[in-house]
C-alpha cells in the first residue's frame, strides 16, 4: 500500500483546520455579542442582559478552550509536515503570526480571566471593559490570520533571495490585494454564524416554553443583527468575487467550471465537471447571467481553465460544489430573515411555532457555510501554497514518510472526535440549564439581604415551574 506523504499531509491539515475553524467561527461573533450585552447591562441596569450575558459566557468558555486546544496543533504542522514551506516563507509568515500572538492572544488572555471569573469581583464597568477587550482580541486574531492567508493567496510586498521570500514592504504584505475583501467577508460570516446559533437557542426555549423573556430578547437581537449582515454578505461576496476574477482567475474558472474563455458566459447552476475530458455533464445553466454576475457586464469575458497549463489548474469539483453549497445556504438564510421581517410586522415573531422550528433547524447553517467557503478558497488555490510562486508539492517536508503522517492523522482524528464530542455535550448541557442559572452579584445580595434569583417571564396562562 502506497502512503503518499503529500496527500496525507494535506488531508491531515484539512482535518485539523476544519474542526478548529468551527470554533473561531462561533467565538469571534459570540465575544462581540457578550460585549454588547455587557454594555447594555451597564447602560440600562436591566437584569435580563446580565442573565443572558452570564449564560453565553459559560458557553464561550467551553468553546474558547476547545479552540485553544484544537489550534495548538496547526503551527506545529508547519514544522513537521511543511518544513520547506516554512523555510521559504518564514521571513514573511513568522512576523505575521507573531503579531497575532502579541496583539490578539495576549489581549484575550489578559482579560479572559476577568470575563470568566470576575463577575463578582470587579465593578460592572470593569467587567464590560474585559468583555470588550476579549472581543477586540478575537477580532485582532482574525485580522492577522487572514492577513497571513491573504498574502498566500495574493502575495505582495516581497522579494526573492536564494529561493526565500524576503519582506520589502510590510504594508503591502499585510494589506495584500485580497485582504480587505477576505477580512470583511469572513468577519461578516462568523457574526452571521453566531447570530443563527443565538436565534436557534432562543427559538428552542420559546418552543418549550422556558426562559421566555430571555428567549424573546435573544431572538429579537439576533434577527435584527441578521437583518443587516445577511444582505451585506451578499454584497461583500460579490466584491470578493470581482477581486478573485482579477487576481486568481484560475480559481474563479474552477468555481464556475468554465473550460473555455468566452464572453456572455452562462451561469452554471448545476453540472458534473469532467476534468479528463475538460467538459461538464448534466449542465443546468442560465444564459448570459454568468458574465453579468462575475464581471458586472452582460458582455463580460471570463477566462476558462484551458487558458492555464494543466499542472497549474485547481481541482474543479470541490470548489464548484462547495461554492454552490455556500451560496445556497446564504439564500436560505436570507429567506429566514425575510420571513422574520414579515412576522415582526404582524406582531407574530415569537408566536409562530413553524418559524421557531425553522430557526432551530437553521442554527447550524453558518458552520456549514463557512466550511464550504473555506474549501472553495483553499482548494481553489491549488496547486499552490503561495499562489503562483510556491507549489504545494514543493512545500512538504522532504524526509516525511507516509506512515509518519498516517499515524499522526489517526491520532489527531481520535483526539479531535473525543474533544469535540465532549465539548458539544457540555455546551448542550449548559443550554438545557438555561439563562436562569446565572449567579447573583454579591452587591445585590448584600442590599437585599438574600440571594437574588432571576425572574423569567411566563406565557399568559402558564403557572408553576419553568421546567
Amino acid at each position: 500500500m502506497n502512503l503518499d506523504p503529500l496527500f496525507l499531509s494535506r488531508l491531515q491539515f484539512a482535518w485539523v483546520i476544519a474542526w478548529h475553524f468551527l470554533l473561531p467561527a462561533f467565538t469571534v461573533g459570540l465575544a462581540s455579542f457578550i460585549a454588547v450585552l455587557e454594555g447594555l447591562h451597564l447602560a440600562t441596569g436591566r437584569e435580563i442582559y446580565f442573565r443572558i450575558s452570564t449564560f453565553w459566557i459559560r458557553i464561550f468558555a467551553v468553546s474558547f478552550g476547545m479552540g485553544v486546544v484544537s489550534g495548538i496543533v496547526m503551527p506545529f504542522q508547519l514544522g513537521t509536515n511543511w518544513s520547506r514551506y516554512s523555510d521559504a516563507t518564514a521571513n514573511v509568515i513568522s512576523p505575521l503570526l507573531a503579531y497575532e500572538g502579541l496583539t490578539a492572544f495576549f489581549l484575550e488572555a489578559a482579560f479572559l480571566g476577568v470575563l470568566l471569573f470576575g463577575r463578582n469581583l470587579v465593578p460592572r464597568w470593569a467587567h464590560f471593559v474585559a468583555a470588550l477587550m476579549v472581543a477586540l482580541g478575537t477580532l485582532a486574531s482574525t485580522f492577522w490570520i487572514l492577513a497571513t492567508n491573504s498574502w498566500m493567496q495574493t502575495p505582495a510586498g516581497y522579494t526573492m533571495v536564494d529561493g526565500r521570500f524576503m519582506p520589502q514592504d510590510w504594508l503591502a504584505i499585510i494589506f495584500s490585494p485580497s485582504f480587505p475583501y477576505r477580512l470583511a467577508h469572513t468577519v461578516d460570516a462568523v457574526y452571521i454564524t453566531t447570530g443563527f446559533v443565538v436565534g436557534g437557542v432562543a427559538a428552542f426555549y420559546l418552543l418549550r416554553p422556558r426562559f421566555v423573556e430571555e428567549a424573546r430578547t435573544m431572538l429579537s437581537m439576533a434577527l435584527w443583527l441578521l437583518t443587516v449582515l445577511v444582505p451585506l454578505q451578499i454584497f461583500l461576496g460579490d466584491q470578493h468575487g470581482l477581486n478573485t476574477l482579477e487576481h486568481q482567475p484560475a480559481k474563479l474558472a474552477a468555481i464556475e467550471a468554465l473550460w473555455t474563455t468566452e464572453s456572455r458566459v452562462p451561469l452554471n447552476l448545476f453540472a458534473i465537471p469532467d476534468e479528463q475530458a475538460e467538459t461538464d455533464h448534466y449542465v443546468i445553466s442560465v444564459p448570459d447571467l454568468g458574465s453579468l454576475i462575475l464581471t458586472h457586464d452582460p458582455n463580460g469575458t471570463v477566462r476558462g481553465l484551458r487558458d492555464f497549463p494543466a499542472d497549474q489548474r485547481p481541482p474543479v469539483a470541490i470548489p464548484f460544489f462547495a461554492f454552490r453549497i455556500m451560496v445556497g445556504i446564504g439564500l436560505l438564510m436570507l429567506a429566514v430573515v425575510a420571513i422574520s421581517w414579515w412576522l415582526r410586522w404582524r406582531g407574530e415573531l415569537f408566536d409562530q411555532r413553524w418559524f421557531l422550528r425553522l430557526c432551530v433547524l437553521a442554527s447550524p447553517l453558518g458552520f456549514v457555510a463557512v466550511l464550504a467557503g473555506w474549501a472553495t478558497t483553499e482548494v481553489g488555490r491549488q496547486p499552490w501554497t503561495v499562489y503562483g510562486l510556491l507549489r504545494t508539492a514543493d512545500s512538504v517536508s522532504p524526509s516525511l514518510t507516509g506512515l509518519d503522517v498516517a499515524l499522526s492523522l489517526a491520532g489527531y482524528s481520535l483526539v479531535y472526535m473525543l474533544v469535540f464530542a465532549t465539548g458539544l455535550a457540555l455546551m448542550l448541557r449548559i443550554v438545557r440549564a438555561g439563562p436562569a442559572a446565572a449567579d447573583a452579584e454579591p452587591e445585590d445580595e448584600i442590599e437585599s439581604g438574600r440571594p437574588r434569583r432571576p425572574v423569567t417571564a411566563l406565557p399568559v396562562g402558564q403557572t408553576g415551574s419553568r421546567g
